[in-house]
């Protein structure tokens, strides 16, 4: 949202954090679903026309189903839009030997949805995955930049490295992963490319919005912002002052 925002500030924005049922990465496919169907009729509910499942666990094991076959019953003039396929749109553009790495949650990983999506853009390429279930636990309680996260992260870099040494691109398919950046570097050397979503998907939506001008007509523009979570409210405006850069006072909701 924080490079979204960047990127098209005049828009009104709805975000919901599903805090007290995260983290999703680790969940089956029925709950993934089930949760995240939850969260986008309440967001419909509250007269949105376009949402992002900014989550890539979602994205993964969601996003098709809904789109697919709840929303042509719920409304088939509103979109229901994910990360996943916005990345492999461009992925092929940032690698030079061809091997690209993805780092993301159990729940992605094993969806094998990246690995599928890039296909189709990009056929020639190798992708090597990783799961890293303990990296979305090291950021939610702040330790992303603590000493003790530096066994995890390079475990799993050294992981993926095992499975090519011609990796030059490496995919942070998790929106908690940026934050552990540093540590990461720290293991791949300058060499290796770091992707993470943000400016990807903020220059894929305005793109879509050009593109779809019936759909970015029926979106507000104010510049209004409103914080929601399903958890403590405190918990999640010290989280989001991290994530999003500033100060925000969410509102506590039940779904």
């Amino acid at each position: 949202m924080k490079k979204i925002v960047r990127k098209l500030p005049s828009y009104d924005y709805l975000y919901l954090g599903d805090n007290a049922r995260t983290p999703y990465g680790t969940r089956s496919f029925e709950t993934i679903y089930h949760y995240t169907l939850d969260c986008v009729k309440y967001l419909f509910s509250q007269n949105c026309h376009l949402i992002i499942l900014a989550c890539n666990t979602a994205s993964a094991e969601a996003l098709r189903t809904i789109q697919q076959r709840d929303l042509p019953k719920i409304d088939p003039g509103k979109r229901v839009l994910g990360v996943i396929r916005p990345t492999a749109e461009v992925i092929g553009l940032h690698t030079q030997t061809g091997h690209v790495g993805v780092l993301g949650t159990s729940g992605t990983v094993n969806s094998r949805s990246y690995v599928m999506e890039i296909a189709k853009q990009f056929p020639e390429l190798n992708i090597h995955q990783e799961a890293c279930p303990m990296w979305v636990p090291l950021v939610e309680n702040g330790e992303y930049d603590k000493p003790g996260a530096d066994y995890f992260v390079r475990q799993h870099i050294q992981n993926i490295r095992k499975k090519s040494n011609e990796i030059d691109a490496l995919l942070l398919a998790c929106t908690h992963f940026p934050l552990l950046i540093p540590k990461i570097r720290a293991f791949t050397g300058q060499k290796t490319t770091l992707l993470s979503q943000g400016n990807i998907v903020a220059d894929s939506l305005a793109d879509y919005l050009e593109r779809h001008p019936e759909i970015d007509e029926k979106c507000s523009k104010g510049g209004k912002r409103r914080f929601l979570t399903t958890d403590s409210t405190e918990q999640f405006d010290k989280h989001a002052k991290t994530f999003f850069g500033r100060k925000v006072r969410s509102e506590f909701v039940e779904i």
